[in-house]
């Protein structure tokens, strides 16, 4: 366990976190796991729990698990076992969940993250088991109805419970990073949060230093990293201003909204007890060999924490810059087609680390929806190295590519837009600047070497003002050195 003191309070974080498994059908039944379609097209009579109707198990739902469950270094459970745990919720039309509490199928591990100082952390994995989704309740198209779509019901999901390793928002924000970039990794789940794909429930609690743990809250259904980040800072101050005030903790289920960023009591929370657990009588329990273990070890991708050792061997990259490139799939695909069609590493690095993250940033998007390829920026860093733009015109070009306006050289050429590196035609600017500016020369060449450096850049500017830009800044830095030397 670990914790961090926040205005002289201890925070303590654990999370249980929703991944919806990437199988074609439901984990009990043949439905589709297909989204996007009309309401209740998705669901079967063994979804519903209908009388005389029987679960049979999704066995690519049991890879994904232990596939999740190698990929941690965790225990595999060779025996599992499902039971019933039964509440009331109109979106869940059993009246119980099929999942598993006593025996899961992947035991106890650990995921290491890396935090923004470097420092490296491990959170311990408790458990994840296998169990069936709930439906979905529909408000927006109901007035004072409310409207339930079976599609997600019966949908193969692991919930991942950790240990209360986390002390921050940080810490938590990057453990769910981690996890995110695993399961994208092993392609057990999409990772789209946006479709409720990962969910994230966040315990919560705060104590003085030495004291026994505090009450606990859970804030359920977080569905993004900012939002997580958010909610877990605004529990923390709720819990130590009513401790403060002298008031108690009630241990309860909070949900957040993530565009007003306030939160609300959603229910007092029950204990495992109440909802009455007891063994599935329609499912045997669950046995997996070891030799099924051994085959699908073999068969595990690349990995995030390989993926970024290799980036630091392969690219020459800082082990921060590769854990950034590495951390999702998506990017880290995206990173390497830009180098190899760019044909530089680090250049490729810093374009999708720099220009292109805080685009994408800015307008809210995935990597995955870019309007600029991984080809088309590799295509603008040949353009940079081989001379024919520079630094400042590539983010023009940029531009123009993220507004579909077509492929970098088809923009350079339509826009005008190479470098001017003709050194008779620069030469002539840069005669024209130097006898425009007696007052600079004379300033520049009584100066030291060391004053002369950052006076040079008045000339620079100058030039590159008469070329609006095209103007190849070494050649005009060599130029003006040799012009100007008294």
């Amino acid at each position: 366990m670990s914790s961090s003191l926040h205005n002289g309070w201890e925070v303590v974080i654990g999370l249980e976190v929703h991944v919806q498994l990437a199988t074609r059908s439901k984990i009990f039944s043949g439905a589709s796991t297909a989204t996007g379609d009309a309401p209740n097209s998705h669901a079967s009579l063994i979804d519903l729990g209908m009388p005389g109707t029987l679960p049979v198990v999704n066995k690519e739902a049991i890879r994904n698990a232990v596939r999740f469950g190698l990929a941690i270094n965790a225990d595999i459970g060779r025996r599992s076992v499902f039971e019933r745990k039964n509440y009331f919720y109109p979106d869940l039309p059993k009246g119980y969940q099929t999942t598993q509490l006593a025996e899961p199928i992947v035991g106890a591990g650990e995921v290491v993250i890396q935090l923004e100082d470097g420092r490296e952390k491990t959170v311990r994995i408790h458990h994840a088991h296998l169990e069936e989704d709930a439906g979905k309740s529909l408000h927006e198209d109901f007035h004072g109805q409310t409207g339930i779509d079976l599609n997600r019901a019966g949908t193969p999901l692991i919930e991942i419970v950790s240990e209360p390793d986390m002390g921050n928002a940080e810490e938590a924000v990057a453990f769910a990073r981690k996890l995110h970039a695993i399961v994208t990794s092993l392609g057990v789940c999409d990772g789209d949060m946006s479709q409720g794909n990962m969910r994230f429930d966040v315990n919560i609690s705060v104590r003085r230093p030495g004291e026994p743990l505090g009450t606990r809250t859970e804030t359920k259904n977080l569905n993004s990293f900012r939002f997580m980040e958010k909610a877990i800072k605004l529990e923390v101050e709720r819990q130590i201003d009513v401790l403060e005030d002298g008031g108690k903790i009630v241990q309860e289920t909070r949900l957040y909204n993530g565009e007003t960023n306030t939160a609300r009591s959603m229910r007092t929370k029950e204990d495992a007890n109440d909802y009455r657990y007891f063994p599935c009588p329609d499912l045997l329990p669950v046995l997996v060999s070891e030799e099924e273990i051994d085959t699908l070890r073999a068969e595990l991708p690349e990995l995030p924490d390989a993926r970024q050792a290799r980036y630091v061997e392969q690219y020459q990259l800082s082990d921060y810059d590769a854990g950034l490139l590495s951390g999702s799939i998506a990017t880290a695909r995206y990173f390497e087609a830009a180098a190899q069609h760019g044909g530089d590493a680090k250049l490729a690095a810093n374009w999708v680390m720099g220009e292109l993250a805080a685009r994408l940033n800015s307008e809210d998007k995935d990597i995955a929806d870019s309007p600029v390829s991984a080809e088309q920026l590799g295509q603008l860093i040949l353009r940079l190295k081989d001379g024919t733009i520079s630094s400042k015109i590539a983010k023009q070009v940029f531009e123009a590519c993220w507004n579909g306006e077509g492929d970098p050289d088809a923009i350079i050429e339509a826009k005008g837009l190479k470098q001017m590196s003709d050194t008779g035609e620069l030469e002539k600017i840069v005669d024209q600047v130097i006898a425009d500016s007696p007052a600079q020369v004379e300033d520049y060449r009584s100066a030291d070497d060391a004053k002369r450096k950052k006076k040079i850049g008045y000339f620079v500017g100058q030039v590159m003002k008469a070329t609006q830009g095209k103007a190849n800044p070494q050649q005009v830095n060599q130029l003006l050195q040799q012009k100007l030397a008294p």
